[in-house]
């Protein structure tokens, strides 16, 4: 429920209490006041969310009317008091004016933004510099992406192309920002090689378009729902989105400064797949939840903005996708290293001359010319009725885990190291 103050000249106050009943408003006032020039009537109506945006609309033909809108949620108790649980239980989503008004008053300072972009790219470098995953965290509660990114969301549910435009803006220069930083930091301090870290964030997986469909839904709803109705803070939210795009930018900016392109063109990629399935699912479920190009106190959004900007966000998205499957394994190296190890346990209980211990198999930080080499080191345990050398062993569960990993199709140079591993004498 929120709470609203109206002034209106005097002898309108009861033409705004009218309006508020319809609506089913509750604990209403009406007040005499004096204005900066003239007498008016102020009235202070609460109303469900719900009613928010019809009965602003009624009230736009009132002379005069200035409107106050409180948002924050309101608990108005009335008579009987025996009630009073009911009247408080049922909590409704936010209206999409406030949706729409409380994006448009995000777009504020540039200064502080951008010092917040440029915090979260020298966090993020310390993070993949020195191997530390939670300075990745720590990052992401800091990146100021989540904002930017759901405005795209919301001007596109509202065929807003003004808005659509500010909010590119920055989203693009927020990432900028940050790109840089990390960039200018493995200058500076001279790095040569890309971390373990680094590596490992940047290596795609087959499902990676999940991520950003999942924080674009979580971030509406979020914006959508009641604060005394959300479970999840906005502060978990924004970190869901920035956690989809802060390392990313942070590799780019690192990878380029070290001339590791294959590195950057995977950070790219998935700065873009975010964007694109953000925007996607976040404008889908605004509208689901009533924002539309056209409503109270907002007339210049554009049914052709809206499905060209939709249209233009599925394209983009399709042509991602389509690019990273057929660019294999090079944006699904996370996905491939997974399934390799797989097939890798497989071909030790096929071979049958050890157990296995424990498989390790990943692509290498070293970026060797013309291969996808991927690193498999292979702990197996001798069995008991086997009479084969060690040696001998290893020699077969190599041959035969490159040969099955090449038939496999995985378009990728399998380096095998296997380890057979003896069990301690027995006492005597």
């Amino acid at each position: 429920m929120r709470q609203l103050i109206i002034q209106v000249p005097q002898g309108q106050g009861k033409v705004v209490l009218d309006i508020a009943n319809s609506h089913k408003g509750a604990n209403l006032a009406q007040l005499a006041a004096k204005g900066s020039d003239e007498a008016i009537d102020v009235v202070i109506v609460h109303i469900s969310n719900r009613e928010v945006e019809g009965f602003l609309e009624q009230l736009q033909d009132l002379p005069k009317v200035h409107i106050t809108l409180i948002p924050t949620g309101v608990m108005a108790l009335r008579p009987p008091a025996s009630e009073a649980a009911q009247q408080v239980v049922n909590v409704e989503e936010r209206s999409p004016i406030e949706i729409f008004l409380s994006g448009l008053q995000s777009v504020g300072s540039w200064r502080g933004f951008l010092g917040y972009a440029a915090m979260a790219g020298v966090v993020v470098w310390i993070g993949l510099y020195t191997n530390t995953a939670y300075l990745l965290v720590a990052a992401m509660l800091i990146a100021p992406f989540a904002g930017p990114a759901m405005n795209t969301a919301i001007a596109t549910a509202r065929g807003d192309y003004q808005l659509l435009g500010r909010s590119l803006l920055r989203y693009f220069t927020a990432l900028l920002v940050t790109i840089v930083t990390a960039w200018l930091l493995s200058l500076i301090l001279r790095q040569e090689i890309p971390t373990s870290l680094m590596v490992e964030s940047s290596q795609i997986s087959t499902v990676a378009v999940l991520l950003p469909l999942a924080a674009g839904a979580a971030g509406a709803l979020n914006l959508v729902q009641s604060e005394r109705s959300s479970l999840v803070s906005g502060a978990a939210t924004g970190m869901l989105v920035a956690a989809s795009l802060a390392p990313p930018a942070g590799i780019v900016g690192m990878a380029s400064a070290l001339g590791r392109w294959d590195m950057v063109i995977s950070g790219l990629f998935l700065l873009f797949l975010q964007l694109c399935g953000i925007n996607f699912s976040a404008s889908l479920l605004f509208r689901i939840y009533g924002l539309s190009t056209q409503g109270t106190r907002y007339q210049r959004g554009k049914k052709l903005v809206f499905r060209s900007a939709l249209v233009m966000t599925v394209i983009a998205l399709a042509g991602l996708l389509t690019w990273q499957f057929s660019n294999s394994p090079n944006l699904e190296r996370s996905s491939r290293a997974q399934r390799a190890n797989t097939e890798v346990q497989k071909v030790v209980e096929q071979v049958g001359l050890a157990k296995l211990v424990e498989s390790n198999v990943r692509f290498t930080r070293a970026n060797i010319q013309g291969q996808n080499t991927l690193l498999s080191v292979v702990y197996v345990q001798k069995k008991p009725e086997v009479t084969a050398s060690n040696e001998e062993i290893s020699s077969r569960l190599t041959q035969a885990i490159q040969t099955h990993l090449l038939k496999q199709g995985f378009n990728l140079t399998p380096l095998v190291d296997v380890n057979v591993l003896e069990t301690p004498a027995s006492k005597p």
